[in-house]
């Protein structure tokens, strides 16, 4: 994906030394307010979205933070970790080798283990190959070792809770080496799957790393990272939401119209309900992967008091609250 150098802390407001949960709120926070379901049409608030968003790709995943931490947002090769790095063609390899080499020397090329800049330099290309590779790469004469299929790569893509219910196709650019061992950006149609949790793996055929000799590419595997939303929760395959319900509803009962995943809809809530309380929706929450229908929706109750009260709405307060108090001084007298 498309990462550019921002000071992803500044971006979310938070310290250098936050913490995950603070980092989480921080981003929630900013995602309700910039939000496109909050402003619509609204260019500069869809950019500033897809930005906390990035921010928050990088810093709630520990070993990206780090890395991050490590190398500083201008340093472009703190996006390749361990795993998602690919090893530095022979090129390369030697120009690192010959760089201030006093003359005589022996030392290792380029960090690789086990090959020393004699071997790189002196020795023929089955040996590099060998020592780089460490997978039967050498070659004598004509005669080439079998061919093997190339191993397999994985990468993390943002999932939005609206593409996990609804499913569907969506591109992404990505990085992917080639036959040389450099880096270049592809843009792949991925099928993300209704239902697909955070931590799940996407398989693409094909798209990992290059075979030897001949060989067939391995697959990508594209580990799903689901971003939090700013009005729902989801837990599993249940939705769990905040439901604003006036004050005169809570307290003499009715129906509630309400937002779910998959449209509007109402329920009807008894007089006297208290904040708090929870109401399940059946069948009205995440579709199940793979199949089987869909978890449930839990409309928590929140119950929202007037504003900017008339007269003779403070008025009938005002005789309510004699009422409530003479009764409440009977009951204790």
């Amino acid at each position: 994906m498309e990462t550019k150098t921002r000071d992803y802390y500044k971006i979310l407001g938070v310290d250098r030394k936050a913490s995950e949960k603070d980092i989480k709120s921080a981003y929630r926070k900013l995602a309700r307010k910039y939000h496109p379901d909050v402003n619509p049409g609204d260019k500069q608030a869809e950019e500033k979205f897809k930005e906390i968003g990035e921010a928050y790709e990088v810093l709630s995943d520990p070993e990206k933070r780090r890395r991050y931490d490590q190398f500083g947002p201008g340093f472009q090769g703190w996006q390749r970790g361990p795993q998602g790095g690919v090893p530095p063609s022979w090129q390369d390899i030697f120009r690192q080798a010959q760089r201030g080499r006093p003359a005589g020397s022996r030392r290792t090329t380029g960090g690789i283990p086990g090959m020393d800049f004699d071997t790189a330099v002196g020795g023929d290309i089955g040996d590099l190959l060998e020592s780089l590779l460490g997978r039967g790469a050498r070659t004598t004469g004509r005669t080439a070792t079998r061919p093997r299929v190339g191993e397999n790569l994985e990468q993390e893509i943002q999932v939005s809770l609206e593409e996990a219910y609804a499913g569907g196709s969506r591109e992404f650019v990505i990085d992917l080496p080639d036959e040389t061992g450099r880096t270049h950006r592809e843009r792949i149609e991925v099928k993300i799957p209704q239902g697909v949790r955070d931590g799940m793996k996407l398989r693409v055929a094909g798209k990992g790393h290059p075979g030897f000799n001949g060989a067939p590419r391995g697959d990508l595997y594209l580990r799903v990272k689901l971003l939090p939303h700013p009005r729902y929760e989801r837990k599993g395959d249940d939705i769990y939401a905040d439901v604003p319900v006036p004050l005169w509803t809570a307290a003499l009962g009715g129906d509630v119209e309400l937002q779910t995943m998959g449209g509007r809809g109402s329920f009807h809530v008894p007089p006297e309900t208290q904040n708090g309380r929870v109401f399940r929706l059946g069948g009205q929450g995440m579709p199940k992967y793979g199949g089987g229908g869909k978890g449930d929706f839990y409309a928590r109750i929140k119950v929202v008091l007037p504003q900017q009260l008339t007269d003779r709405e403070r008025a009938l307060f005002e005789e309510l609250r004699k009422l409530r108090g003479d009764a409440a001084a009977a009951a204790v007298g």
